[in-house]
């Protein structure tokens, strides 16, 4: 009764010579200390510059020289905005609007239509040709073909107007934003445009009532980034236009650091008028930029 088996004899000794197995953490995984320091270093390092743009767009240009470059101003001031604003800031700033806005509206509503052409009859030959037309356009940079671009600007006696930035710039927003709106609308189930056309409906009330609700963060993604790119193009509004009253944003800055070379906090004002509107562009689409990355990056 008092014997114990040999084999539990050797169990009990085995298991009580095995090292003990860590129990995991309540927290989960071991903290990444090396990847949040390099987070940190990396927010400081994109924080410092805007906090200093923001600092000495309100100091003076007599106290600019004479105080410590990342200290706050002492006497803030808004005549640098002042000075910006009463420089034709509003005219180049509707100009800028107007390109914008021009050259994003169409540009989006031609790739949208152009991408459900594409994926919806993507068997015919001629869409097949027209989708890699636009995957070439990808390939073009813009300052390998401005030569060209200029000269047939000046053929079709657009030089020095908004719409010779208007047109070259919706030609080289509709490749990329195709690509992108197709690659969403091929993940909208068949059996939705199936149904659709079951019930009686035709393509274009397809396209308008069913691709475009539920691609929308795609296209709310893709306009965000053309604007993006047009509000700050600097290229062609310098070789397409020639008078003060066409320049654009981008242009009015150059124009403003040759005008006020000594006088930084005046430069540094008109930079924070510029990024304005793309900050409100930005907050106002932010949920659906961020819906359409992330869709985007889980492809």
């Amino acid at each position: 009764m008092g014997l114990t088996h040999p084999t539990g004899l050797k169990r009990t000794s085995a298991a009580a010579t095995e090292p003990r197995r860590r129990r995991p953490r309540p927290g989960g995984e071991r903290p990444n200390w090396l990847g949040g320091v390099a987070g940190w270093l990396w927010l400081a390092i994109v924080i410092v510059p805007i906090y200093w743009i923001l600092i000495t767009s309100f100091k003076a240009q007599s106290t600019y020289y004479a105080t410590n470059p990342l200290a706050p101003p002492t006497e803030p001031t808004l005549g640098n905005y002042q000075m910006v604003i009463e420089s034709d800031f509003p005219l180049y700033f509707v100009n800028s609007l107007i390109v914008t806005v021009g050259a994003v509206v169409p540009a989006v509503t031609v790739a949208f239509m152009a991408a459900y052409a594409i994926v919806r009859g993507g068997a015919h030959r001629f869409l097949r040709g027209v989708n890699s037309l636009f995957l070439m356009g990808l390939a073009i940079p813009l300052q390998a073909t401005i030569i060209p671009i200029y000269l047939i600007i000046i053929r079709l006696r657009l030089y020095d107007s908004l719409a010779a930035l208007i047109l070259p710039s919706i030609a080289f927003a509709i490749p990329l934003s195709v690509l992108v709106l197709a690659n969403f609308i091929r993940d909208v189930p068949k059996e939705l445009f199936e149904s659709m056309r079951l019930d009686g409906a035709g393509e274009m009330r397809t396209l308008w009532r069913l691709a475009l609700p539920l691609t929308l963060p795609a296209v709310v993604t893709v306009t965000i980034y053309n604007a993006l790119t047009i509000w700050n193009g600097f290229l062609l509004p310098l070789i397409l236009t020639q008078s003060p009253d066409k320049r654009t944003l981008p242009l009015a800055l150059w124009t403003f650091q040759g005008q006020y070379s000594v006088n930084v906090p005046a430069v540094l004002a008109s930079v924070v008028l510029t990024t304005l509107p793309l900050l409100i562009l930005y907050v106002v689409g932010r949920r659906q930029l961020l819906s359409g990355l992330t869709a985007g990056f889980s492809k």
